[in-house]
């Protein structure tokens, strides 16, 4: 639920410098906007942030007239935007100035890229020891490839992840497949907002700053969870197994009559409730299906087996069956549909903010919900410069 600007904010009063760009970097510093920080976002003046024209979609005007990428508009709400160029020294000694009053500063340029800007976390740390200052690289900033430029789509190969996305060897359309948003720069920019809050709280014990090093690959590996400890722990390389789950039998889509259905049963208990739902108990007590165990060893013939038992079903009347044995189960929904579920809509996932000028931004709001401090979405993406004069008098800059 949107908090009212009213309303108590976690991170009310905390100042964010937000030299970030694209995806990664935006993404956590929106985050933090949600939770009530004042967010800076500084731009090039000639055209800003690269997502604003990262179209198409573009965003329309109520005159009918273009606005920005719908890109920009999904991770830049709730920020300001000062437009300045400090590849000059006027504009470095005032992204400087702005520094000495940040609580939090986030960057995601190549290592060593600020440095002759005197914007790197040595010179400013001597400015504002208090400084908590996220460095979101591809690569981090030590280590061999850390000069290396890193987008989201290669650190999904290089990290593993789409060596174990998309359909197995010998199937159809079988290729590594990279995941249908840029995963890998969301997951880093929770990484970011979970390390700058802790970085926060030592501060309030400490009153010292610190540098975060945020690299997309390590947060990409991260990311691995049980694959990775299948290699770490047990040797076994994963492979890509389409939507197969490696450890747990039946967990995958089913063709139905009308469409497709997930179903997933994560222990052996829902496992006879679906057979019985289907008409079939004594599969539950089959030794080919009876344990999980079992059933990962006959994946084959357990998946088929169910899925001739499927087939002639219609999306919702399997979906009602099995909801109603407590067999988790689901439709594949697009993105239209996922927006027009009623729970989805109770939860008040969908975020709508106005300009001044009546233009519209739609956006996927903070999901955790807060009993004391919620989520507050103060203001639509920025206009490119909108907040120059207010945000250099409010921090005290010229």
């Amino acid at each position: 639920m949107a908090s009212p600007l009213s309303d108590p904010t976690a991170l009310a009063g905390i100042k964010v410098l937000d030299l970030s760009r694209i995806l990664a970097g935006p993404s956590a510093t929106q985050m933090l906007a949600d939770l009530g920080a004042d967010v800076v976002k500084i731009e090039n003046p000639n055209g800003g942030d690269d997502t604003r024209g990262w179209g198409p979609p573009f965003i329309e005007t109520e005159e009918g007239t273009r606005s920005e990428a719908a890109y920009f508009a999904c991770c830049n709400r709730g920020k300001r935007s000062v437009s300045l160029d400090f590849t000059t020294e006027e504009g470095a000694q005032t992204a400087r100035e702005l520094a000495k009053v940040a609580d939090i500063l986030v960057e995601n340029f190549k290592p060593g890229g600020l440095a002759k800007y005197g914007l790197d976390y040595a010179t400013l740390k001597e400015l504002n020891p208090r400084l908590i200052y996220c460095s979101i690289t591809g690569f981090g900033h030590s280590g061999p490839y850390a000069n290396r430029p890193g987008y989201d789509f290669l650190i999904q190969g290089m990290g593993g992840l789409m060596s174990i996305t998309g359909q197995p060897d010998g199937a159809p359309g079988a290729e590594p497949v990279k995941v249908g948003v840029a995963i890998c720069d969301l997951f880093t920019g929770l990484n970011s907002v979970s390390a700058i809050l802790a970085a926060l709280y030592y501060r309030t014990q400490t009153g010292e700053g610190q540098h975060i090093d945020c690299a997309l690959l390590d947060c990409q590996v991260a990311m691995l969870a049980n694959q990775s400890s299948n290699w770490l722990n047990c040797g076994i390389t994963p492979q890509r197994m389409g939507n197969n789950h490696p450890s747990i039998v039946p967990y995958r889509v089913f063709a139905v009559a009308d469409g497709h259905v997930i179903v997933n049963c994560g222990n052996d208990g829902q496992f006879t409730r679906l057979c019985g739902a289907l008409g079939k108990p004594e599969m539950a007590e089959d030794p080919r299906f009876k344990t999980n165990e079992a059933r990962c060893e006959n994946r084959e013939l357990t998946d088929q087996t169910l899925a001739d038992l499927l087939i002639d079903y219609d999306r919702q009347s399997l979906i009602t069956l099995l909801e109603g044995v407590n067999v988790p189960c689901g439709p594949i929904n697009d993105i239209p549909a996922i927006f027009a579920d009623p729970h989805l809509q109770h939860r008040q996932m969908e975020v709508q903010l106005n300009r001044e000028d009546g233009t519209a931004f739609k956006g996927v709001a903070y999901p955790p919900k807060l009993s004391k401090t919620p989520a507050r979405y103060a203001s639509p993406p920025p206009e490119l410069g909108a907040h120059n004069q207010d945000v250099l008098k409010e921090w005290g800059v010229r």
